[in-house]
């Protein structure tokens, strides 16, 4: 069983960066994908992005193509979400997924782990 626990979340004015970070705990981590969604108020969880278990391919969603970035350290047993240009509409609570084996997936249900989440507020 693998632990999940975000942070790096806060309130920002629009074109900032922040740096999400997942401490992993339990579990294999090494060998597991993972991944961060995210949900606003009012709509429902949406994938943001996914990162194989070797870090050697990542996947987007529409909406952060260009503008965010996954990665991983497998020796600290951490995730990371850099979050650039960061828009009003990025608003949300982030929340850090890892699943057993398979490949990183854009697919909430795929997912077996999640952390509790963390909070992004993006003003104008």
């Amino acid at each position: 069983q693998m632990q999940l626990v975000e942070s790096g979340g806060g309130a920002v004015q629009a074109g900032a960066s922040l740096r999400l970070s997942c401490a992993a705990s339990g579990g294999t981590f090494s060998s597991n994908p993972m991944g961060w969604f995210r949900q606003a108020p009012g709509k429902d969880r949406e994938f943001v992005a996914a990162i194989s278990w070797s870090g050697g391919a990542t996947y987007y969603a529409d909406a952060v193509e260009g503008r965010f970035t996954i990665s991983r350290d497998n020796a600290k047993n951490m995730v990371y979400l850099q979050m650039n240009s960061l828009k009003p509409e990025d608003t949300a609570v982030y929340y850090c997924v890892g699943r057993q084996g398979g490949t990183g997936s854009s697919l909430r249900k795929q997912y077996d782990y999640w952390g509790q989440g963390t909070q992004v507020t993006v003003s104008s």
